[in-house]
């Protein structure tokens, strides 16, 4: 296994002069790459990736203190531009919630994610298990580090206790708990999804929408079926009245 690239790491606000002045002077995210044009494995990988990050942000849409993303460069290493990774999701809290070209941890005070998933395929299987865990263990210091496969739905989660990652098990409801954010994440019907502690599912906007799309189009049913009583209630008078006559 080989051993974490060189990278900076901090624990503390960096407040020194001298340190600051050379964090300005280093690339900034408009100088690096942010592309390297190359697709997620799959297109399941890519709407894994999506119902992640998207159902969180729904989820969290009055929240401004965090920035998740997912598939784009992770600049940690000052002194190289090839020094990087693109995790397939990652979470950052309480930071400015801004759109950005890549992560470049200098620009961010030394931040590091949170939380970092890596969607496991044959390509990468050993990489995200083996290099990738040390790197996020040891450099990034990560709290909590999942893996998923899309298709076998194999799930590991880490979290990082006295410097270490110790893998964290399913518990009977096959979830585990994230400490970070006050969620599960857990396999449902095939897809890793993060779930609330009452296990409701946190829904992506698409869903949302077609939930509300069929919320209504039940309203207008309901709406169509009451009509249609009344209707026949209608109907049901006059055939009464024409019979015997109107009611007094």
């Amino acid at each position: 296994m080989s051993p974490p690239e060189e990278a900076l790491s901090f624990t503390e606000p960096i407040t020194e002069p001298d340190i600051l002045a050379d964090i300005e002077s280093l690339p900034t995210e408009d100088d690096l790459p942010c592309d390297d044009g190359e697709p997620m494995e799959t297109a399941r990988h890519r709407d894994q990736m999506e119902v992640l990050i998207r159902s969180l942000q729904a989820y969290w849409s009055e929240r401004l203190n965090y920035y998740v993303g997912g598939n784009m460069f992770l600049h940690y290493a000052p002194r190289s531009r090839r020094q990087f990774r693109g995790p397939d999701f990652f979470l950052v809290m309480n930071v400015e919630d801004r759109e950005r070209k890549s992560w470049v941890v200098w620009q961010e005070g030394m931040r590091f994610p949170d939380v970092i998933i890596e969607l496991l395929s044959d390509s990468t299987r050993n990489v995200d298990k083996e290099e990738k865990k040390t790197l996020y263990e040891q450099v990034f210091r990560t709290a909590e580090y999942y893996l998923y496969d899309p298709f076998s739905q194999e799930f590991i989660g880490y979290h990082l206790r006295s410097a270490h990652y110790e893998e964290v098990k399913p518990d009977p409801q096959g979830r585990i708990a994230s400490v970070v954010t006050g969620l599960y994440l857990a396999v449902r019907d095939d897809w890793l999804r993060w779930v609330t502690a009452a296990g409701q599912l946190l829904l992506s906007p698409m869903e949302l929408w077609k939930q509300e799309r069929q919320r209504a189009e039940q309203e207008r049913q309901r709406a169509e079926q009451e009509r249609q009583r009344a209707e026949r209630a209608e109907q049901l008078l006059e055939e009464y009245q024409r019979r015997f006559g109107k009611l007094e």
